[in-house]
């Protein structure tokens, strides 16, 4: 029986500077940055509060994980900025949108009161996109 998901993967179109980004725009725990195999780097940063979750910032090289064609289309997909990569929660989406837009974080919709909670759209500097939510009690 599965208990849990304890990683997620982001594909970014380059590591070192994604690591800055979530570390120092996002305020997110690097947790492994190792050297694998074949020159592999192995990079995951999660949110303070949620020690057991990971998210693995991937570069697609072709190598261990990938072979050429496969690497060079998701970077194509990550160049065009279409990849959707999920909901990030907040206690106030106000307040986390002034600090993150503060910092050079690109916003692509500003905090706007929804169905399901206040929400703010942005970008990561990979142009992945994320929900910025503060969802409303049930």
């Amino acid at each position: 029986m599965i208990d849990k998901m304890s990683h997620v993967s982001i594909y970014v179109s380059n590591q070192q500077e994604a690591l800055e980004f979530y570390r120092d725009k996002l305020g997110f725990e690097v947790r492994t940055d190792a050297k694998m195999a074949d020159d592999f780097r192995w990079v995951t940063v999660g949110p303070p509060d949620q020690p057991g979750f990971e998210i693995t910032l991937i570069e697609p090289k072709a190598g261990m994980m990938f072979d050429e064609a496969t690497a060079n289309q998701l970077r194509a997909l990550v160049e065009k900025g279409v990849l959707g990569a999920g909901v990030f929660n907040t206690p106030n989406c106000q307040a986390t949108y002034e600090e993150m837009k503060s910092k050079g974080v690109e916003f692509v919709a500003p905090p706007e009161d929804k169905f399901y909670g206040i929400e703010a759209i942005f970008k990561d500097n990979s142009g992945n996109w994320f929900s910025l939510t503060q969802p409303k009690p049930h």
